[in-house]
């Protein structure tokens, strides 16, 4: 049954197709970076693969939420996002287990993981939908792997956990495990 957070992340349903139609579609829709004076902007735009039962604005404005953050890469008034629907440097991609290994090859995503690779990140429905055991709050998951596949486009590598009991870096593979740090989705969790 599709809960609120459900909804708000775009879902419209919690079936997990293996592959859909393979084409994208771009969510149409435009907005402002809410930081305009940022030292760098950096333009968005929100793809969805057709066949997904998702309803894309709401998608969309759940991805440029996560990344405009005040916890996100944009803590300090250094980055900040604007989304377009036309040519985009940062591509955010939610599509099918199938399309998101053909596109994140030859990366090995085995139909369980998603990217940020080529401009894209690509995020993997299946897990958009029913994230990990790692995450006990699906909202926290869903603005993890949003800002942590741009984490990559931005240049940033993977990270290990640093301690038991820390939060986890953005960039640990937090899909994977989490533990023994705690689930984080955030590059700045203290907004700074």
């Amino acid at each position: 049954m599709l809960t609120s957070a459900d909804r708000a992340a775009g879902l419209l349903s919690l079936d997990e197709p293996a592959g859909a139609s393979g084409n994208l579609a771009t969510v149409p829709g435009s907005e402002p970076a809410p930081n305009p004076a940022a030292a760098s902007v950096r333009s968005v735009r929100v793809e969805v693969e057709q066949g997904l039962d998702i309803d894309g604005p709401t998608f969309a404005a759940m991805v440029m939420s996560a990344l405009n953050d005040p916890r996100g890469w944009g803590a300090g008034g250094t980055l900040s996002f604007a989304r377009t629907d036309g040519d985009a440097q940062i591509r955010v991609v939610l599509a099918s287990p199938d399309a998101v290994d053909a596109m994140c090859a030859p990366l090995r995503t085995r139909g369980l993981y998603s990217c940020g690779r080529n401009g894209h990140a690509a995020i993997n429905h299946t897990r958009w939908v029913s994230g990990t055991d790692e995450f006990p709050d699906l909202t926290v998951y869903r603005q993890y792997v949003v800002n942590h596949e741009v984490g990559h486009l931005l240049g940033h590598a993977h990270v290990k956990c640093p301690a038991a009991g820390a939060l986890a870096p953005l960039m640990q593979q937090q899909t994977i495990e989490v533990a023994p740090c705690l689930p984080n989705a955030w590059p700045f969790p203290d907004g700074a």
